[in-house]
């Protein structure tokens, strides 16, 4: 950047919106990561929250973003992923939903999200939220304007405890409406694999909270699956390269299965 954003958030020392890895990959999967980052504006401060708020669930997908690199390279897939953290802007929400910034997470009172006036607001939704799903459409159209079937695949990460209450399954593969063949096949795999707890729509369901997947794949009648790691399995890069490795492994063989 040479300059401060048109809306005043964004400035010369912050990082762009958007992350991109592997842009010319082949694969037909597009993999996106909402919540892969932790970064704040620089003109935001800190939002009120001590240090170790933002390595919590509340700020950013634990692993997401490490698991999205590994998994692009071994699938040689492109990886897009927001670089600013979830309590600026929840770019998995519809921007004028209120818990798109959200006052309180799982407890935690975000003090620079509070009483946001309209125009402030505004600005976050134009700089980052805005700009994120542009880039993911753009994408898109490319692929589709040269032939290229999109499967795309959302990487999320839950903690192992919500509101004291465990949850005890390993990964969970969310889906809804639109074309959910890829999603049940991947499933159908991942159940396949041995000691694997699979959900299917657990932690959670694709609802109307969701609003990538919807948006980027419905419509457009892609191929989609939003999968969900519990995040002390993401501990670290070896582990997040055995994840990758199974996940290549189960994409392409539940890809094969619809595509027969």
């Amino acid at each position: 950047m040479t300059g401060r954003t048109a809306n005043g958030l964004l400035g010369p020392e912050d990082p762009a919106t958007v992350g991109l890895f592997n842009a010319e990959g082949t694969s037909p999967f597009l993999l996106i990561g909402d919540h892969a980052g932790s970064a704040l504006p620089s003109g935001l401060g800190d939002l009120g929250l001590k240090p170790n708020e933002m390595e919590r669930h509340i700020a950013v997908d634990i692993g997401v973003f490490g698991l999205g690199h590994a998994l692009a390279e071994k699938l040689d897939a492109s990886f897009v992923h927001q670089t600013y953290s979830r309590l600026v802007i929840d770019c998995n929400r519809d921007p004028g939903r209120a818990d798109a910034i959200p006052e309180v997470s799982d407890g935690t009172l975000i003090r620079g999200n509070e009483r946001l006036a309209d125009d402030a607001r505004a600005a976050r939704i134009d700089a980052i939220h805005l700009a994120y799903h542009a880039r993911i459409k753009a994408i898109i159209d490319a692929r589709e304007e040269a032939g290229r079937e999109t499967v795309l695949v959302s990487l999320h990460s839950f903690t192992p405890t919500m509101e004291g209450i465990s949850r005890p399954w390993h990964v969970g593969i969310l889906h809804g409406a639109g074309r959910t063949d890829f999603a049940h096949a991947l499933l159908q795999e991942l159940r396949s694999e041995d000691n694997l707890s699979v959900g299917d729509n657990v932690p959670y369901a694709m609802d109307d909270t969701d609003y990538t997947v919807p948006l980027h794949a419905f419509g457009r009648g892609l191929r989609y699956a939003e999968i969900e790691v519990r995040q002390d399995l993401l501990a670290d890069d070896d582990v997040c390269q055995l994840w990758a490795a199974r996940f290549k492994r189960t994409f392409l063989d539940a890809l094969a299965l619809v595509a027969a």
